[in-house]
Order: C-alpha cells, then structure tokens, then sequence
C-alpha cells in the first residue's frame, strides 16, 4: 500500500457530485437486505405476485424507493420500525455529524435541500416555502399565453 500525503476536504458532499449515486446504491442495498431479512422472517408481508410469482416488498428505481406490503395495521408498523432501524444504522445524531466533519476537516450540510424544486426539510405550511414553485409555474404561464396569442387580430 502507498502512502499519499494529506489532503484538506473543506466541503463535504454535494448533490450531484460523482461519488453520490456510488454512495446512494450502497445505502439503498442496506435497506434492500433490511427488507428482505423482514419479509423472510414473516415481520413484514410484502405482495405476492399471482401464478407462482415472486413476493415483492420494495422497489428502488434511480433515485426513488417504494415500499409496498398487505395492507394492515401490524405491516405499517412493522415497514415503520423497519425504516426506523435504517435511520438509526444509516443516521446519527446532529452533534456527532458535526464531530465528524470536523474532524475530517469538512462541513457537515443542513437536512434542508432542494429536491424537484421543493426545499425538503421546510415547514411547507409556510407560504414563502411555496414560492420557488409558484415562480416557475408563473414563468411557465407566461411563456405559454405568449404563444397561444392570435397574431390575427395584429393591427399593420
């Protein structure tokens, strides 16, 4: 193994940066396998599919994850301790990121962030947290009317 010299990291992860997707996968896996382990062991029924087909639980697709079981009282809190697991493997407290980061010399990023537009992590009660939404749909309008105008009633 070859030793390299020392490097400062000053801004820790951001969206779209190329170690990401790597990163989102491994995670993903770990709550693929929690889910698997859960359905083998009966704690969680996922959907069985008809003819002989396969028992489906979750579905993971780019970005996205779908979590789909029998619908009962004891499955939703069964997929809600499961998911709890996960936060608690996968996440930890606010103050020991920070320790962390700091250590690593890094900045560890607000839960708030942008995702489709919308600030996740925002009270959406609000009405200012609205309003990135509301001007790109109010941009889009006016693009639109722009183009649905009749150039024949134009006086020459």
């Amino acid at each position: 193994m070859i030793q390299t010299s020392y490097f400062p990291c000053s801004k820790g992860m951001r969206q779209g940066d190329p170690l990401s997707p790597f990163l989102f996968l491994v995670v993903m896996e770990a709550l693929s396998v929690l889910m698997e382990k859960a359905v083998g062991k009966g704690v969680f029924k996922g959907i069985s599919l008809p003819n002989g087909g396969p028992c489906v639980s979750h579905l993971f697709y780019a970005d996205d994850a779908i979590i789909m079981g029998e619908w009962s009282v004891d499955n939703a809190i069964n997929v809600i301790q499961a998911l709890r697991c996960f936060h608690i493997c996968s996440g930890v407290d606010r103050s020991d990121v920070d320790l962390v980061a700091n250590s690593l010399g890094c900045l560890a990023d607000d839960f708030s962030f942008k995702y489709l537009g919308i600030t996740v992590g925002a009270n959406m009660n609000r009405i200012c947290n609205w309003r990135p939404v509301y001007e790109v749909l109010e941009l889009r309008l006016s693009l639109w009317k722009a183009s649905v105008l009749s150039l024949g009633g134009e006086l020459r």
